[in-house]
């Protein structure tokens, strides 16, 4: 286990935090939002490798290097890096890392080169219709102080930021209609509460198509049949009841990450999970989102929020333009994101029907 490398200078940090990086100021805690990359941002990618090894081993994980950064972080077109800065502080709250489904190769073996790929299989239907319109989320963290109760607000809000950008990403992409990740926990969370978790998202998420598949599946050890004696309701919110008190009794929480996806869409698809043995092997369960299906109540958080901000900035530019549309601005904007996304499938559907043409000739 190496030593994690001494924290990057605020200075040198705020030197590469440009205003053309800015993605948006977050709804709570004052925080603001950046987009950067290994290339663009160097000092910063070391920065957020320092704090994702800190989180990560504060878990139970982490890469055993002095810093979590690998080849996706660092490759020709590397992903990229959402991060919540706290600008009262200067410190990194937290981030995510992302690849967009236009960016994503597939190697000789007709598989997505993803940091997800060598823990699962990607069948061909979710190659040719879902990953082009993909966000392939990783690697979330929080930084260990802003994990504290000692943080105040600033830890409070700290997840409801990373989803504040996600939002903004939902709309700043309108190509994209999916999020896809894995929700990570350790080996040593409790053996019946996982599977009683997992149990919970193959319920109520399955993903019946077999769109994606894992390598070396997760062996579930707890009786299904005492499993379902357990979780009886067939209603989610009911059940979601009974599963939070059976995790409660073995003396820990449902992960904060894995209740915030499970709360996010009715129709979000659960793929399984696997080990990942290149990470602690951390228990990884992926699954995906997709972005018009996500419940009403979130998207008015974190999405429309953030039209709410393009609106006023197009009401600084354009005042007599936005004093004639009125009402009718918000809705346009929306309207047109939509435009975007019909135009972009029909293109998909065109060249899927050329396809199909020509391998029947």
């Amino acid at each position: 286990m190496e030593p994690i490398i001494a924290p990057i200078s605020k200075d040198i940090i705020k030197s590469e935090l440009s205003p053309a990086k800015k993605l948006r100021d977050t709804n709570k805690g004052h925080n603001e939002i950046y987009i950067v990359n290994h290339f663009d941002s160097p000092n910063i990618m070391k920065e957020i490798g320092r704090l994702r090894e800190e989180a990560f081993r504060d878990s139970g994980g982490g890469s055993g290097l002095s810093m979590d950064i690998d080849e996706f972080d660092t490759m020709e077109h590397p992903y990229q890096q959402l991060i919540v800065w706290d600008p009262d502080a200067e410190k990194i709250i937290g981030g995510y890392r992302y690849l967009l489904g236009t960016d994503i190769k597939i190697d000789e073996k007709g598989q997505p080169v993803l940091a997800t790929a060598h823990m699962f299989h990607f069948s061909e239907k979710f190659i040719n219709e879902y990953l082009p319109y993909t966000i392939e989320l990783g690697r979330s963290f929080i930084a260990p102080e802003y994990q504290s109760r000692q943080a105040g607000m600033k830890a409070l809000f700290a997840l409801d930021n990373l989803w504040d950008g996600l939002g903004a990403l939902a709309i700043e992409k309108p190509d994209m209609k999916y999020f896809f990740g894995k929700m990570t926990m350790y080996p040593e969370y409790n053996r019946e509460a996982r599977d009683l978790i997992q149990h919970f998202l193959f319920k109520h998420f399955e993903d019946k198509e077999k769109l994606v598949t894992p390598v070396d599946p997760l062996v579930i050890e707890t009786d299904k049949a005492y499993m379902d004696s357990i979780l009886t309701a067939e209603d989610f919110d009911e059940d979601y009841k009974l599963l939070n008190a059976a995790v409660r009794k073995h003396g820990v929480n449902i992960p904060p990450l894995v209740n915030s996806y499970m709360s996010l869409s009715p129709t979000m698809k659960m793929f399984g999970g696997g080990i990942n043995h290149e990470f602690s092997e951390a228990e990884e369960t992926c699954i995906l989102i997709t972005f018009d299906e996500i419940h009403d109540a979130k998207k008015e958080r974190h999405i429309d929020s953030f039209i709410d901000e393009k609106v006023d900035l197009i009401k600084k530019r354009f005042p007599l333009f936005v004093e004639n549309m009125g009402e009718n601005l918000k809705s346009m904007m929306v309207h047109k994101r939509e435009q975007v996304q019909a135009r972009r499938e029909e293109r998909m559907n065109k060249r899927k029907t050329r396809r199909t043409a020509r391998k029947q000739k």
